[in-house]
Order: structure tokens, then C-alpha cells, then sequence
């Protein structure tokens, strides 16, 4: 009978934890690593695209999205810059496609309420040749402190009802 209750509250731990991961931000695995910074931008507004060198990302790379036109970053870039549509819909969420060599990759792109407070003028053309954009990447990109706290409460909690069922006894066990 104990077997059981350990299994149960084993079970239940896992569940509890693959559920505190959204759907929204697992991450796609792809041969190259991408970005659009800011992911959440205003009609208008200007975001980066950037591409992490390596061997499935030598060649040319092409982003691809609805709202800005195609940006092709060179062989010996990283990164370039796309301006959003004006037209783009305040609070819709558009993939962005980034293409290199043989592999692809989708990221999201936010569009906020409202409109810019200024209209940029100039649009730099020349990219510094410089190394990947070092900082906040990986799997805790994009994570603020609700997150990260309500995973660390969803987690202390399922800990504590496993432990409270697998020290839990029946009137069988006491006896």
C-alpha cells in the first residue's frame, strides 16, 4: 500500500511540474539560435533581428514576417534592423521567420497599444562587424518575477501535498 502512495505523490510531482512551463514559451529547437528584441514593439517602432553564427547558420539569413518587410542579414553579420507597419494591429501577435542555410526557425512578435512618440528620421545601413550580442538569452529570456515566482509556488506546493500523501497512513498501516 505504501508503493502506491509513493507512486502516487511521484506522479503527481511531475505532473505538477511539466504544467509550469506555458505552451507559449517552450522553446522551438532549432539548429541556429535567433531573436527579436524587443518582442514586443509599437506600430512603427524598430526591432533588431538577430542570428547566432555557427555551423547550420553560415550562409545568408532572410527574416520573413507580416508586418515589416524581408531583412537578409550577410554571411558576416548578426544582426540588422526591421521597421514595423503602422498598419500593424495593437495587441496581435505575429511569427517572425528567420531562414538560414537549411534550417528555419519561428519567433513572436508582440505589437503594443498606441503609437510611437517620435518617427525615426534615420535608419543606420551599417551594421558594426562585432561579435553575438552577449546578456539575457536562453531559457530565462522574457521570464519577469510573477513568473518565476507562481512556478516556485506551483512547485513548493505539489512538493508539499507529495510529502503529506507518500507520510500519510491508513487506519490499516497504523494497526
Amino acid at each position: 500500500m505504501r508503493a502506491i502512495c509513493l507512486a502516487s505523490a511521484v506522479v503527481l510531482g511531475a505532473g505538477a511540474l511539466t504544467s509550469c512551463v506555458p505552451a507559449a514559451d517552450a522553446a522551438i529547437h532549432t539548429d541556429f539560435g535567433f531573436s527579436v528584441e524587443p518582442s514586443t514593439v509599437r506600430p512603427g517602432g524598430d526591432v533588431t533581428l538577430r542570428v547566432v553564427r555557427n555551423k547550420a547558420c553560415q550562409g545568408e539569413a532572410a527574416v520573413n514576417s507580416p508586418v515589416f518587410d524581408l531583412v537578409t542579414i550577410p554571411p558576416d553579420e548578426s544582426w540588422a534592423t526591421a521597421t514595423v507597419d503602422w498598419d500593424a494591429k495593437p495587441g496581435a501577435v505575429y511569427d517572425v521567420e528567420f531562414e538560414c542555410d537549411k534550417s528555419s526557425g519561428t519567433a513572436r512578435l508582440t505589437i503594443a497599444g498606441g503609437h510611437p512618440t517620435h518617427h525615426p528620421t534615420h535608419h543606420p545601413t551599417h551594421h558594426p562587424h562585432k561579435g553575438v550580442h552577449a546578456g539575457e538569452g536562453g531559457t530565462i529570456a522574457g521570464f519577469d518575477l510573477k513568473e518565476i515566482g507562481l512556478g516556485a509556488a506551483l512547485i513548493a506546493g505539489s512538493l508539499g501535498v507529495a510529502y503529506h500523501f507518500s507520510r500519510r497512513r491508513t487506519d490499516e498501516d497504523a494497526g
